[in-house]
């Protein structure tokens, strides 16, 4: 029931668009074929799995092992399921960069649109960022936010964050039927070759510091203030090379007026905490630090990963993307879909469109 996180090599460029067309049409016939054959529900959880993720990527046709598989695939299957996601009841928010930041406006649209509830969606897109971001400090900071959904409230999320030092990125996938809690292993196995030193608040052995942290927040800013900066200054006692912390990390003046700001703030729990606006890696860290000075409370600085041709590669690995054979795949599965057993009308209507703008690229 794991699925989790996959971390990649870091690589520059973008598909062209030649290609990105062809995947869009591969991404829909087989997004199609899943939801026909099994379900969005199904399909959602394939989605959440890093090695399906990964073997999707490869099959249409992207980089083998590149970060950019992670922003290219999710836009393939959203710009491929771009007019037939009513039809088949499967929904696509956000993106890279600008786009990410489009996500929530993008929830609220459809829902008003389909008639689903937003509110249990919007709040699993930002607490999966926050988490990762935040809870999660593994030194990849997010840039790529992806959640997928359907009628029924069910949802995926894909998001990546990037290293630069170490040109690695990392992807991170969430499933909300295999979803316990937000914050306590919430990515249900991670996979990765590298193992890296960072604070991580959802492990399991974090429960301590997760339970103290919103305590900390009731005590008087200005005695967590004195506490971090106590550490500060005697950085080699209270600072192991694990936490990879310095000084200038951590500006006490500015965790200051974040903690007079929430001091009197109405919230429940870590999950609540990590919820309030303006509370981000560094005044967590920070409060972590303050835990673990005074009271002993150690969080888990465990790595949260552990580590993935069809038509070919865009960089030529294992060979160059063959168009007549990528166009023939296309068909193939179009006709494949076409003649599964299918009752409902809509799909149907997805397979027209499918066939419509599969006619356009073949004459290319």
């Amino acid at each position: 029931m794991r699925t989790g996180t996959a971390t990649i090599p870091l690589h520059h460029g973008r598909a062209p668009r030649w290609l990105f067309n062809r995947m869009s049409l591969l991404a829909r016939s087989i997004i199609t074929a899943m939801v026909v054959e099994f379900g969005t529900a199904e399909t959602l959880k394939r989605l959440s799995d890093p090695f399906w993720f990964q073997c999707l990527g490869c099959t249409l046709g992207f980089d083998w092992h590149s970060s950019g598989i992670t922003t290219t695939v999710t836009g393939a299957i959203k710009e491929g399921l771009k007019e037939i996601d009513r039809e088949l009841g499967l929904f696509v928010a956000g993106g890279k960069g600008k786009a990410s930041r489009k996500t929530l406006e993008e929830i609220v649209r459809i829902g008003e649109q389909e008639g689903i509830e937003a509110d249990s969606l919007i709040y699993a897109s930002r607490m999966s960022a926050k988490v990762d971001n935040s809870a999660v400090q593994d030194g990849f900071q997010l840039y790529h936010h992806t959640i997928f959904f359907d009628r029924a409230g069910h949802w995926s999320v894909v998001q990546q964050g990037m290293n630069t030092s170490k040109r690695l990125a990392r992807r991170y996938h969430w499933h909300s039927q295999a979803l316990k809690s937000f914050v306590e292993e919430p990515h249900t196995a991670v996979c990765s070759d590298l193992k890296t030193t960072g604070l991580n608040l959802v492990h399991r052995e974090s429960s301590d510091t997760r339970s103290l942290l919103p305590e900390l927040m009731k005590r008087a800013p200005e005695k967590n203030l004195k506490d971090l900066k106590s550490i500060l200054k005697t950085e080699t006692l209270f600072m192991p090379r694990r936490h990879l912390i310095i000084p200038s990390d951590i500006k006490p003046e500015r965790i200051y007026r974040i903690l007079l700001k929430t001091y009197e703030t109405d919230f429940n729990g870590f999950e609540g905490l990590l919820g309030l606006q303006g509370i981000g890696a560094k005044t967590i860290r920070a409060l972590s630090l303050i835990a673990e000075l005074i009271y002993g409370v150690k969080p888990s600085y465990e790595d949260p990963a552990r580590y993935s041709y069809t038509v070919g590669g865009k960089d030529g690995t294992p060979y160059p993307v063959d168009r007549r054979t990528y166009d023939s795949v296309i068909e193939i599965m179009r006709k494949a879909v076409e003649k599964s057993p299918l009752q409902r009308s809509d799909k149907l209507k997805a397979l027209k469109r499918l066939y419509t703008h599969s006619q356009g690229l073949f004459r290319t």
